[in-house]
């Protein structure tokens, strides 16, 4: 939408809209499936606080699928951004439908994720 300044014929463009802060995103994308503390309820998916340096599939207690049992890795920013793109071509066999196809979407999750310690 534009203003229009009568008799000066100057243009006043209105902010953009802000985007979605990681948190939020996560909120939405992601918090029906995964809790972000030990002391939430659990939930389809492992809990995520502290997964940046954790060692893929060892959060105590979570039943992780049969692919997870072959991966060898830590996660890391480079890992989950390739694992929320396409989560089954970082570990085969992997139960995870979520993929996020906007790389700006990403990084703010996982810049969100980094601050759950």
């Amino acid at each position: 939408m534009i203003l229009l300044m009568a008799g000066a014929g100057a243009q006043i463009a209105l902010p953009q809209a802000k985007p979605a802060d990681g948190a939020t995103l996560f909120k939405r994308q992601c918090a029906t499936c995964h809790a972000t503390s030990a002391s939430d309820p659990p939930r389809q998916g492992p809990e995520l606080a502290g997964i940046v340096g954790r060692k893929v599939g060892s959060v105590a207690g979570f039943k992780y699928s049969a692919g997870f049992a072959k991966a060898d890795f830590t996660w890391t920013d480079d890992k989950l951004n390739a694992w929320l793109t396409d989560p089954q071509s970082v570990i085969p066999g992997a139960i995870m439908p979520y993929r996020q196809a906007n790389a700006d979407t990403r990084t703010a999750i996982i810049t969100y994720l980094k601050e759950l310690h």
